[in-house]
């Protein structure tokens, strides 16, 4: 195969394809098999406050009679829950030889930093902030939202020494504006964009119920844009592309547009871990027919900053120059 080394997070890959954080990459014999075909590093799955919470809460309702036991739990419950997230940090990194990326995803403030400091002594190579602040208060303004992200980081940052990217959405005000202000706050790696629950109706049963936690290979496009435009507004910035990426065409597309990685979940769910290879093949062949020797010859050639018309980038509105639907 082509060169597809690349740097991402001070790493060096021996590939831009990462292995995303879900449950396939809580199972070991998946991380070998990541590993075998190529796979550049692995995010574990995410170890969620939200849920230590929501299981302690199950165990207090069942001890209601007994409150001398509410603190007991509570506390069991983190540390049992942090304590397997740990073991399989360790397992992870005696089992395979690429990097290994810890993924958290906190609710509270004070945990942040805790669970941080515990994932560096596991031996974790580097971690994943899997950030969310949904805005959804109607007397809570933007910049109020933003700097509670800035809190987090830096506490984050104070008790950890461990590389760190932040896994975001795309609901801000202006994306390339907070992406440069956590830039100040000594964050230059961002994962673009995080897949969040979507409810839909059930008009039959006429109740709330969940829509496909899955990807398609057309959501490529939720973060190529902002792949483009943040890459050739802020440079240094690294990014790796997620969401919608389900070939060698996605990941090639997120590559020129400026992506160092990209994120591999729902079609490895759908067709295997062994998929991490094919598209690795599929890349490879497309450097090759291309007279690429690196990524690096072809990353961002096609970011906002080098693209000889910027605008497609910038349009919201369909005009008859960019399609023939009228």
């Amino acid at each position: 195969m082509e060169n597809l080394k690349t740097n991402y997070l001070g790493l060096e890959l021996k590939s831009p394809v990462i292995v995303s954080s879900s449950g396939l990459s809580k199972k070991i014999e998946n991380l070998k098999i990541a590993e075998e075909k190529g796979a550049g590093a692995i995010v574990l799955k995410s170890l969620f406050e939200e849920q230590i919470t929501f299981e302690s809460n199950k165990a207090i309702v069942d001890s209601i009679d007994y409150p001398e036991a509410v603190d007991y739990i509570k506390n069991y419950s983190r540390h049992n829950s942090l304590s397997e997230y740990l073991d399989l940090i360790k397992l992870a990194k005696s089992t395979v030889k690429i990097p290994i990326i810890a993924s958290i995803n906190c609710t509270t403030d004070m945990e942040w930093g805790g669970f941080a400091k515990e994932i560096e002594k596991a031996g974790a190579d580097a971690l994943e902030l899997n950030m969310n602040i949904f805005p959804f208060d109607p007397d809570q303004a933007p910049s109020e939202i933003e700097e509670k992200y800035y809190n987090i980081v830096e506490h984050v940052k104070a008790n950890t020494n461990l590389p760190i990217a932040i896994k975001i959405g795309k609901n801000f005000t202006s994306l390339p504006h907070f992406i440069k202000q956590m830039t100040f706050r000594g964050i230059n790696t961002f994962v673009l964009f995080n897949r969040f629950f979507e409810p839909v109706i059930d008009i039959e049963k006429q109740e709330m119920t969940t829509s496909s936690v899955l990807s398609y290979e057309n959501d490529v496009k939720q973060s190529l844009r902002w792949v483009a435009i943040i890459k050739g507004l802020l440079p240094d910035v690294e990014i790796s592309a997620s969401t919608g990426i389900h070939s060698a065409n996605g990941a090639i597309q997120q590559i020129l547009a400026g992506a160092n990685t990209v994120q591999l979940c729902s079609v490895l769910y759908r067709k295997g871990v062994k998929e991490v290879g094919h598209i690795n093949e599929e890349i490879s062949k497309w450097m090759k027919e291309n007279s690429y020797k690196s990524i690096d010859d072809f990353r961002a050639k096609l970011s906002y900053a080098n693209i000889k018309d910027p605008h497609v980038y910038e349009r919201f509105q369909f005009i008859k120059h960019f399609t023939a639907i009228e």
